[in-house]
């Protein structure tokens, strides 16, 4: 009997360790090939948007003294700058004046140049800027903390998604129908993942958003003190401070993603179905409720290595895509919002009694937050970074679950070839 289980639910008995195994492996190779493209959507998302002017403005060189407020705040300062003029708002800017010319007469040109070099544009430019100006080692800021998140995370995340997907002990099994049985899945799994790796989780969206060029091991050990700071002042709690955020965006894309993956992966086992049928002459039977689940749970466990590569890589790949696209107005926020709320645990007190008690939009719920950004930049606000992420998320999905998958597989031929010598001793 619970042999007939395991061959319904696609599992034969593999072991929780197996299971790890199969989802260290994935998290791996995930993390070396994609992290770049994470520093990019991290820096993509935390840039300060400079709203578009009426009408053509010109830079600082024919700038009334009066208008320097109204000057980009990414402007920044660079190290031909030699004066700085301090507005009322204490933000510093490069003043080029006319009557500077003779003095430093590329004081506006430096200023034009410091702004295009530190303003990403595209995923691409982005990967060019990041490894020109602050080393091709910069792509790969967090990668330590993402391994550590990473592993842990993947394999509460996939064998809780296992469990409670097809076990028959899983409070979904008998209330949900098999359709909608992967949302809820997919959904819990990732909270109960979310939730044990929210403080990694922490440390390294900081690592990856901070523009400043030390050494790695310089740059672990800012991090690290900075959040032992953190914890210091406001408690352990803190470290949990931004699971709301990631909830918000990883709950809802679990659960687009899960759903996505099995109704894919079922449509391509049922195409490899019909065609092994036509080829041998005989009718498809496409079979109704628990009869379909055994017969596609039966097909992926005969089917070949490579037919599980290809059927679980489109599928992830199709499914991650979507998903990541469609939650990625969620990711904004939760990236700019952790962002604010680093700067300001960074400058320290002083900077909350200089502000009193205006309240930031970064402050605000996530729905409210998502309507201020969609007010102030429109729709490309709510999707900037979405080809970072998408590019990142679908290579990601899809190598993470055929790994999975094919490790599973091949732990299930593991375990067959154990229990045939089992039985021949006897």
């Amino acid at each position: 009997m619970a042999t007939d289980d395991a061959e319904d639910t696609g599992d034969l008995g593999i072991s929780l360790i197996q299971k790890m195994l199969s989802a260290v492996t994935g998290s791996v190779l995930t993390s070396l090939l994609v992290t770049p493209l994470d520093v990019v959507r991290v820096r993509l998302q935390s840039q300060q948007h400079t709203a578009p002017a009426s009408h053509p403005r010109p830079y600082a060189a024919t700038l009334p003294l009066t208008q320097f407020r109204d000057l980009p705040p990414n402007l920044g300062i660079s190290t031909c700058c030699r004066e700085v003029f301090w507005i009322n708002n204490n933000t510093p800017y490069c003043v080029a004046g006319p009557t500077m010319a003779p003095i430093i007469p590329s004081s506006t040109a430096c200023a034009v140049e410091e702004t295009e070099r530190r303003t990403i544009n595209s995923t691409l430019d982005g990967l060019r800027k990041i490894a020109r100006n602050e080393g091709p080692r910069t792509l790969w800021r967090g990668l330590s903390p993402t391994l550590v998140m990473a592993v842990p995370a993947n394999v509460i995340y996939f064998a809780g998604y296992d469990w409670l997907r097809a076990a028959p002990q899983s409070p979904f099994r008998n209330i949900l129908p098999d359709g909608y049985t992967p949302l809820a899945a997919g959904a819990s799994a990732r909270v109960l993942a979310a939730v044990a790796v929210s403080p990694i989780e922490m440390f390294r969206t900081r690592m990856q958003a901070a523009h400043h060029t030390s050494t790695p091991t310089g740059h672990f050990r800012e991090t690290l003190y900075g959040l032992q700071e953190m914890v210091a002042a406001q408690g352990i709690r803190s470290l949990w401070r931004g699971l709301t955020l990631t909830l918000w965006r990883d709950v809802p894309f679990s659960a687009l993603y899960w759903w996505g993956y099995e109704s894919g992966r079922n449509v391509l086992t049922d195409m490899r179905g019909r065609s092994e049928a036509r080829r041998e002459g005989l009718e498809f039977d496409v079979g109704i409720g628990a009869d379909k689940f055994r017969r596609r749970s039966r097909s992926r466990t005969h089917e070949n290595h490579t037919a599980t590569i290809v059927d679980s890589f489109v599928a992830g790949a199709t499914s991650g895509a979507v998903a990541a696209l469609v939650t990625t107005p969620f990711d904004v926020g939760k990236t700019r919002q952790q962002i604010v709320r680093h700067a300001r645990d960074t400058v320290g007190h002083n900077a909350e009694s200089q502000t009193g008690n205006i309240i930031r939009p970064e402050d605000r719920s996530m729905p409210r937050f998502l309507w201020h950004i969609f007010q102030e930049q429109g729709m490309s606000g709510l999707f900037k970074g979405w080809a970072a992420r998408c590019l990142k998320v679908a290579p990601a999905c899809a190598i993470m679950i055929s790994t999975y998958e094919v490790g599973k597989k091949m732990a299930n031929d593991i375990n067959d070839r154990r229990s045939l010598k089992r039985q021949d001793a006897r």
